[in-house]
């Protein structure tokens, strides 16, 4: 069986700039029992795969294989952490909006993907591999559900750091007024709506990315720039509501009684003066190979 190197396009955490022998074995054999399952997987299906195969065929114990993977899930959906890490240290910078810390963050899991394809002898080849890991993950109950939950511990990530960025907005503004959400994912609704959103901007890079593949769209430079295209316009969408209104929002309290619709980004039914979404936001978060 031929090992890809799924690990060159995913997210991954800056090697210790002293990493010493110990650790780096570590880090290459969790590598290599990723690699290894992601290419069983997607040869014979994921519930026809055991975990103690995968360890026989990396010459380990099935007990090493979980000291490395808490579960089977996350042999091949192990990036979590590493974007939760990326979020979470992108929000607390004040000197960019979410959006665009959001986007950042986009650009270069895209900027590292595209590399990798452009780095393989056949384009197209490598193309059909990123389909059939889609196409894995989507026809795979375990692999939805794990989708499922990573997505929502995303979503607390962002919802947290958030309301840590409004609660320093406040502090800054001298703003002591009681009611304002405090740190933490349950800060109120416009941090829960804005976190939503923006973790939605990843399932529109993924599904944007599969439909470009699909139509034939292999050539590195052009896939990331219809991508790209495809994301900032999403991106566009939310920052009238987001970038003009989250830290405002959360910084003054919960009290939406005065706020427009066009300073949120909602629509006002005639005659209600309420406010409510243009259309539901139910994203998911559709990972590429680790």
């Amino acid at each position: 069986m031929t090992t890809v190197d799924w690990s060159a396009w995913r997210r991954q955490e800056p090697a210790p700039g002293a990493e010493g022998l110990r650790e780096r074995k570590k880090r290459l054999l969790r590598q290599r029992l990723s690699d290894t399952a992601t290419e069983m997987f997607l040869e014979r299906g994921f519930d026809a795969v055991r975990v103690s195969e995968i360890a026989r065929a990396c010459d380990v114990s099935e007990k090493t294989v979980f000291n490395h993977f808490p579960t089977k899930e996350s042999l091949i959906l192990d990036r979590g952490e590493a974007t939760s890490a990326a979020l979470r240290a992108g929000l607390a910078e004040t000197d960019r909006s979410p959006v665009e810390a959001t986007l950042e963050i986009l650009a270069e899991e895209l900027r590292t993907l595209t590399s990798w394809l452009a780095a393989q002898d056949d384009p197209r080849d490598a193309a059909a591999r990123i389909g059939r890991f889609g196409a894995l993950t989507r026809s795979t109950p375990s692999l939805r559900a794990y989708h499922l939950d990573m997505t929502e511990r995303l979503v607390a990530v962002a919802a947290e750091a958030l309301a840590r960025r409004g609660e320093g907005a406040r502090t800054e503004d001298g703003d002591d007024r009681p009611g304002g959400p405090p740190p933490g994912p349950a800060g109120g609704p416009e941090v829960q709506i804005a976190a939503i959103a923006l973790v939605g901007l990843w399932s529109v890079q993924y599904r944007s990315l599969a439909r470009h593949l699909a139509e034939g769209t292999c050539a590195p430079d052009r896939l990331h720039e219809a991508v790209t295209t495809d994301v900032r316009r999403a991106a566009a969408l939310l920052a009238r509501g987001i970038d003009t209104g989250i830290d405002t929002s959360v910084a003054g309290g919960t009290d939406t009684g005065t706020t427009s619709g066009s300073e949120t980004g909602l629509a006002t039914p005639a005659g209600t003066g309420r406010t409510s979404p243009r259309t539901p936001v139910h994203p998911t978060v559709q990972n590429m190979p680790r």
